[in-house]
Order: structure tokens, then C-alpha cells, then sequence
């Protein structure tokens, strides 16, 4: 028998670090370290906003977080372009 045969409720997540190198988890605080262009609009996310209780996600075409950003609202993220804050 397989180790899924012994763990049929167990599902494996993939681990999501940040620019850093930091280990993310639904809930943490993350600061924005690059500027990004936002599709759509004609302002940009600037260096330094601060997103709280992000949540992740399975990949799609490179966001894996979903978050409420202040000022934008409901926005997917990569997780190259943020750090985990304190």
C-alpha cells in the first residue's frame, strides 16, 4: 500500500515563499516591494502597501495570492513581488 492509501483525507499543499525567501501562510501581513502596473487601471500599486490577511491559492498564470489591496480592492498577486511583514 501507498502513503495516499494510508492518508486518503490528506492532501498535499504546495509551499508559497515570498520574495525572501519567507514562508507564506493564509492570514499573514505582506508588504508590496515592486511597483505593478494594475490591468484595467491607470494608477499602479505603489512600493510599500501593506496587504493584510491574504489568502493563498492554487497558481493561475503566476498569482498564487488572493487579497483585499487598500485602495484596489479584490486583486491576485505573485508572490515574488511581496514580502511577509512582522
Amino acid at each position: 500500500w501507498t502513503v495516499d492509501e494510508a492518508n486518503p483525507g490528506e492532501t498535499t499543499q504546495t509551499v508559497v515563499k515570498d520574495a525572501h525567501g519567507n514562508i507564506l501562510q493564509d492570514g499573514d501581513t505582506v508588504t508590496i516591494i515592486k511597483d505593478i502596473k494594475v490591468k484595467g487601471s491607470s494608477f499602479a500599486l505603489k512600493v510599500g502597501v501593506k496587504v493584510k490577511n491574504i489568502r493563498l491559492v492554487d497558481e493561475v498564470n503566476g498569482h498564487n495570492i488572493e487579497a483585499k489591496v487598500p485602495g484596489f480592492g479584490q486583486m491576485m498577486l505573485k508572490s515574488e513581488i511581496v514580502k511577509k511583514s512582522n
